[in-house]
């Protein structure tokens, strides 16, 4: 298989493609083709046993016989297999400007309330390695937990990012936090696009919203692009990080964008090499009125995600499409302490 396109990308345009929770086969040819960092989450520990049990099972048994407590136990059996994670990208770690050759770890999504717990999780986590990337939900406790480690120089992911309210907070955090400590760590502000098209998908079917499914699909690329377009224009610090994507559009439709967008190796960037389409710019691609019309005046929780001023800081963690994707976090995580609990 050509490992051509995502060096071509790299070549013609400023968008750069990480992978999202590889195996560690995938993370090699992730880094063969030319994809620079590499996210996981989460669920990442609960893909790893489901992919490659005989890999992880060991670090299970091993990690239950230094404690007994299963809660300690994800998080140091998530650790160690993000640690094996960034030992494949320290090749392409850059020291200086720490942009290449990371590895985000999120901690246990049942603490994501408690900013203390956070703080502690990323503090532990950061030993793991020069790397390691912090991954923060953009909530109010989330908040609160970059505001100590941006001060800390830590590099972050604003994970959890459905909205254009939480972007703008994030970064006028960053700003404030930056000019009153000196302190510039790399930041990476996501918007979960897929997920966020998943839910507002859901929320149409649910209520029997009277709206064209060509519009609706849509929904999450159209307040990507603005997203996108706003920080650009502001000049906010940091890189636009593109994720949750389901579909090769959630990629292909951001090329050009001087950001970043993470993707699964399987059945995307898999695809995306295979089909080695041509390299063309579409992140200025104009949204004709209609369609922004049709889903602000349809969908709420759309227009809520479009206004600046949509979503009040405290309802970051209550907003629909966060709590579907948090969701799935937790998920994920109880898929492990059950695991723990089997190897005992």
């Amino acid at each position: 298989m050509s490992h051509d396109y995502f060096r071509r990308v790299n070549a013609l345009t400023a968008t750069r493609c990480w992978v999202n929770n590889p195996t560690e086969q995938e993370a090699l040819n992730a880094i063969e083709a030319g994809m620079t960092n590499c996210t996981t989450n989460p669920t990442y520990t609960m893909k790893q046993i489901q992919r490659e049990p005989d890999l992880v099972h060991p670090i299970i048994d091993e990690v239950c016989r230094e404690t007994d407590d299963d809660h300690r136990a994800a998080a140091l059996i998530q650790r160690a297999c993000v640690k094996q994670l960034m030992s494949r990208f320290e090749k392409v770690f850059d020291p200086e400007c720490r942009m290449d050759g990371l590895v985000s770890l999120q901690g246990d999504p049942m603490l994501e309330h408690d900013p203390d717990a956070i703080i502690a999780e990323a503090l532990e986590s950061r030993k793991l390695g020069p790397n390691y990337l912090a991954k923060i939900p953009t909530t109010r406790s989330g908040l609160e937990a970059m505001k100590f480690l941006i001060a800390q120089d830590i590099p972050i992911i604003a994970t959890e990012v459905m909205s254009i309210s939480q972007m703008v907070q994030v970064c006028e955090l960053y700003l404030s936090v930056s000019e009153a400590t000196g302190k510039k760590p790399p930041i990476f502000i996501t918007h979960i696009t897929g997920i966020f098209d998943d839910y507002i998908a859901g929320v149409v079917t649910d209520q029997g919203i009277d709206i064209s499914e060509d519009i609706v699909f849509q929904a999450g690329t159209v307040v990507a692009r603005k997203f996108y377009r706003l920080f650009k224009e502001r000049g906010y610090p940091g890189v636009i990080l593109g994720g949750g994507a389901r579909g090769l559009h959630h990629f292909t439709e951001f090329v050009g964008g001087d950001m970043h967008i993470t993707i699964n190796w399987k059945n995307t960037a898999d695809r995306l090499i295979e089909l080695d389409g041509p390299v063309i710019e579409r992140i200025d691609t104009p949204t004709p009125d209609y369609v922004i019309q049709e889903l602000t005046d349809k969908i709420p929780d759309f227009s809520r995600a479009w206004q600046e001023d949509g979503i009040e800081v405290d309802e970051f963690e209550s907003y629909g499409p966060v709590v579907l994707f948090r969701d799935s976090f937790i998920h994920g995580w109880q898929f492990l302490l059950d695991e723990i609990r089997k190897r005992r």
